[in-house]
């Protein structure tokens, strides 16, 4: 099957040079995984009145609202929340981005990653339960 040991010599240093890289991609994604969980996304509204922040998956884990909001209707307040809260995912999404193209450079699972948390991101931003 192989012509010479120096043909077999070499497939096993390829074959060898190709476990290692997987193990690296492995340790790498595995940190990756780790650095995700720790992201927020975080956006306040033009006239800081409205302070979100998110968790990794989108979901609200901060509101802060100053006194100032109690001036408008309580409408004009939901909406701002809204148009926040979606900024904060912006802001998550932005550096899930970051994160992902340094750990695993620009490739297709690098972009996969960041297209499944766009969706996931975006699918959130749906129809609230304030606007049934």
């Amino acid at each position: 099957m192989w012509a010479d040991d120096a043909a077999l010599d070499a497939a096993g240093r390829r074959l060898d040079e190709w476990e290692s890289s997987l193990v690296e991609r492995a340790a790498r994604a595995k940190t990756l995984s780790a650095r995700m969980q720790e992201l927020t996304g975080t956006a306040h509204n033009n006239d800081r009145t409205i302070d979100v922040t998110v968790e990794c998956s989108g979901l609200l884990i901060g509101l802060r609202l100053d006194e100032r909001i109690r001036q408008q209707p309580a409408a004009r307040t939901a909406q701002q929340i809204l148009e926040t809260t979606r900024a904060a995912r912006t802001d998550l999404l932005r550096q899930v981005r970051e994160l992902t193209v340094e750990f695993l450079g620009d490739d297709a699972s690098a972009q996969a990653i960041i297209e499944s948390y766009r969706s996931r991101l975006a699918g959130d931003q749906g129809p609230s339960d304030a606007d049934r």
